[in-house]
């Protein structure tokens, strides 16, 4: 279970001065489905998942992962989730295999527990064809297929993945997309960030389009789609945001992209 309450994160600026990049975000996220965190690039979805990964100390507000505070208890927050960001980096001299016993070692895995679950995973991420490559070696695809394998490498009840599909081609994408529909369906609870409609679209339960790093709308894609009119998700979506610069356009501020 995800639990999110009121988390606010301000960052300071010397010319600026405090920047509010996350305001008051609060959604929960039960295991066996995936929640969708939908925004433009710099809406905010990646300091509030940072915040949700204890990578970010939150300004206020907190949240709780599997019922541990983010801010009491980070260390076992960290036990708890896989953590996958659109910028991380794996290693090009270690083969495929060296770098998930490698990341075992660090989870506090024994040599037995890693090499089974190496096994296991080989299977459901399909990984045999490339799995003792160096990683220098691997196409972006499988560079990415193999950061979800260490990400679930241990076996964490809580998932969380910023903009995954990033880079990747169309079968890429897809078969990123089946992989998180696989650990859904074995019950672990997700939060998946995009700024990509169809994604949303085809694997989330219910959705938070984010801008201003406040969440202005929240609910199942069906429910938006009724509040809206109809329409497609691309529709709500920029319907949603279009009214926060109509807003600030009528309060005199100036239009930010």
């Amino acid at each position: 279970m995800i639990e999110v309450l009121d988390l606010c994160k301000t960052f300071h600026d010397r010319k600026k001065g405090d920047i509010a990049a996350v305001s008051n975000v609060s959604f929960t996220c039960s295991p066996g489905r995936v929640f969708g965190l939908l925004g433009r690039n710099g809406a905010g979805k990646t300091t509030t998942l940072r915040m949700l990964a204890t990578i970010l100390y939150p300004t206020s507000g907190t949240a709780r992962i599997d019922g541990i505070d983010v801010n009491e208890n980070p260390g076992e927050v960290r036990k708890r989730i896989g953590y996958l960001s659109g910028d991380t980096k794996l290693y090009d001299r270690l083969t495929g295999r060296e770098l998930l016993t490698y990341f075992g070692e660090l989870a506090g895995m024994s040599p037995a527990s890693i090499a089974g679950r190496i096994a296991e995973l080989q299977v459901s991420f399909q990984l045999a064809d490339f799995l003792d490559k160096r990683v220098g070696r691997m196409s972006t695809g499988m560079k990415q297929r193999l950061s979800l394998c260490r990400v679930v490498l241990h076996d964490p009840p809580v998932l969380i993945f910023d903009e995954p599909t990033s880079g990747l081609d169309v079968m890429g994408a897809r078969e990123v997309l089946r992989i998180v529909l696989d650990l859904k369906s074995k019950g672990r609870t997700i939060i998946f960030s995009t700024h990509i409609m169809t994604e949303a679209e085809r694997i989330c339960d219910e959705i938070a389009i984010i801008e201003r790093g406040s969440i202005l709308a929240k609910g199942s894609v069906d429910s938006l789609r009724q509040s809206n009119g109809g329409g497609s998700l691309e529709d709500v979506f920029v319907s949603t945001v279009d009214k926060v610069f109509r807003e600030e356009a009528a309060r005199g501020e100036p239009v930010r992209p």
